[in-house]
């Protein structure tokens, strides 16, 4: 027997000029854009609850659950051992218990809460808060947190599905798949487009016949999202038109609903979370809204889970940011920290701008969701629609840029930034793509005028210049120029908000914007930089 030469210990260079760990630092006090956006916005009363969530989400356990879930994305579980369909999905123990610390924080439900719990003001601008803060730690199991949030209001309008949302409001992560009598907490997802149809889901060939009170559907879904929910709200064909169900995954005697799982979609990223391929085979389901009323019964949903995509959003363009900051802050080239070499702080000051914009856009939008009065209410339609489209246009590139400050190392898998650029472009996507988003503002500012007056106010209240052509931009606009009014109106209503809100520094470098500048750093003012840079360091 050969005898094992002697291991060798190998020795390398000394590692010095490398940041430390990011992790264990508070998301939310770091945050000054958004600390005082929250403030401004919603008052003191989420001030506790996000420094708690912002230590929770920031430390090195949460990041970790975050690489964990994503390294590790669910499989399908189609049959047991014996051949019988499970139809499961099968996720992560990370995914599990991010699953668990968002919902014991309250994300799902904060909106909806009453009596002696509920929120004092601004309760909206408390969900997209707190999801924003989670987002930095995981993105992917915001997608569901937020479809169940964005649920409720369309199950109270039912009687019929009361219960489903007195037990999501409350609830606790409940993952196992029972009657929704014996949980302790419901999640629900969303299925409405088909490979025919995309985004024109009135083309939609998903058949739902009636039997009894209920309804039987048969048909393939292309897309939905979060598979392994409780219930999903679906779009199908009745004699009347397109209609509005929930489709439970367990019936109320224990047995499954007849909902086959074709395959999970592969993913660019969001890969901790679910989305399939799923179809109904005579699932039993309940109806939700008018017959034939199905798109105006889940466009309230949509217009939820809207808030959540731009919410999330800024999550990830704060954590690719904070990243960026701390990296430059603890990388040292040519004798000075990064962050205090010229040419990169001129890219950090416009980074920072653009965030404190989006910070500022996102809660201005929360603020007025669920406003009492029709004027209000139609106005946060439009205000999320120009949101998601400005901001979700603009996070690609911000994440790219962010990850050309650490150079090679933000190239690899070994640290989050190549995560959050793969995850940058999805809430562009969901919830209607840029032109689909375009066109609902076209649509809405004929429909809603009121709308148009109060952003078209606003905007002149607080600088004229920036009001200038925008009500004939608005007259004028046909669906070959909606995306162009929609950048001009959202750009504008930024620029609004941080001339009135933000500090000089701030709004004037914004304004760099209105004038076309294409590259972060470019057309940023100088006087300016060190203001913003020092704004922007974490503690």
């Amino acid at each position: 027997m050969t005898k094992a030469a002697p291991r060798t210990r190998l020795t390398t260079h000394e590692v010095r000029n490398q940041p430390p760990d990011f992790g264990d630092r508070n998301l939310y006090l770091d945050d000054v854009a958004l600390r005082e956006a929250v403030r401004r916005e919603a008052g003191d009363w989420l001030d506790a609850t996000l420094t708690g969530l912002g230590a929770l989400a920031g430390s090195a356990e949460v990041l970790a659950l975050g690489d964990d879930a994503n390294r590790n994305p669910p499989t399908p579980r189609i049959f047991d051992r014996g051949g019988a369909r499970l139809d499961e999905v099968s996720f992560h123990p990370a995914y599990h218990r991010l699953m668990d610390l968002a919902m014991s924080a309250g994300i799902h439900d904060i909106a909806w809460k009453d009596g002696a719990e509920a929120p004092p003001r601004a309760p909206h601008a408390g969900h997209a808060a707190m999801l924003a803060v989670f987002t930095q730690a995981e993105a992917g199991v915001m997608c569901p947190v937020n479809m169940t949030y964005a649920a409720v209001p369309v199950l109270r309008a039912d009687p019929a599905s009361a219960e489903w949302a007195a037990r999501i409001v409350g609830g606790r992560y409940d993952p196992d798949l029972r009657p929704i009598g014996s949980k302790a907490g419901l999640t629900v997802g969303m299925a409405m487009t088909e490979k025919q149809g995309g985004s024109d889901v009135r083309a939609n060939s998903t058949r739902a016949e009636p039997d009894g009170s209920m309804y039987r559907l048969t048909g393939h879904k292309w897309f939905c999202s979060a598979p392994m929910s409780d219930g999903v709200l679906t779009l199908a064909q009745t004699d009347a038109g397109l209609s509005c169900f929930l489709v439970p995954r367990v019936l109320p005697d224990g047995d499954r609903n007849a909902i086959a799982l074709m395959r999970l979609k592969d993913k660019l990223g969001n890969r901790s979370n679910a989305s399939a391929e799923i179809e109904y085979h005579g699932a039993l389901a309940w109806p939700l809204g008018a017959s034939g009323d199905g798109v105006r019964t889940i466009i309230t949903m949509v217009h939820h889970t809207r808030l959540g995509t731009i919410a999330a959003t800024l999550g990830i363009m704060r954590r690719a940011l904070a990243e960026t900051l701390h990296r430059t802050a603890h990388r040292h080239a040519f004798g000075k920290a990064l962050i205090d070499q010229p040419a990169m702080q001129t890219v950090l000051a416009d980074l920072q701008v653009e965030y404190e914009a989006a910070a500022a856009l996102v809660m201005h939008v929360a603020a007025r969701f669920g406003a009492p009065d029709p004027e209000t209410r139609a106005y946060s339609r439009l205000a999320v629609a120009l949101a998601k489209y400005i901001l979700t246009k603009r996070c690609p590139a911000f994440v790219a840029e962010c990850l050309e400050c650490h150079g090679g190392d933000g190239y690899v898998e070994d640290g989050p930034l190549a995560r959050y650029y793969r995850e940058a472009p999805l809430n562009g996507i969901w919830e209607g793509s840029g032109n689909v988003i375009a066109l609902d503002i076209l649509r809405t500012l004929a429909r809603a005028p009121e709308a148009a007056d109060v952003l078209l106010g606003l905007l002149a209240d607080t600088d004229a210049e920036l009001a200038g052509g925008m009500r004939d931009l608005v007259a004028n606009s046909t669906e070959g120029s909606a995306r162009h009014m929609a950048e001009a109106l959202a750009l504008r209503l930024q620029a609004a908000l941080l001339i009135r809100d933000a500090p000089a520094p701030v709004s004037d470098a914004f304004r760099g914007r209105l004038a076309g500048a294409l590259t972060y750093g470019a057309r940023f003012p100088i006087s300016h930089v060190k203001v913003v840079v020092e704004r922007a360091r974490l503690t």
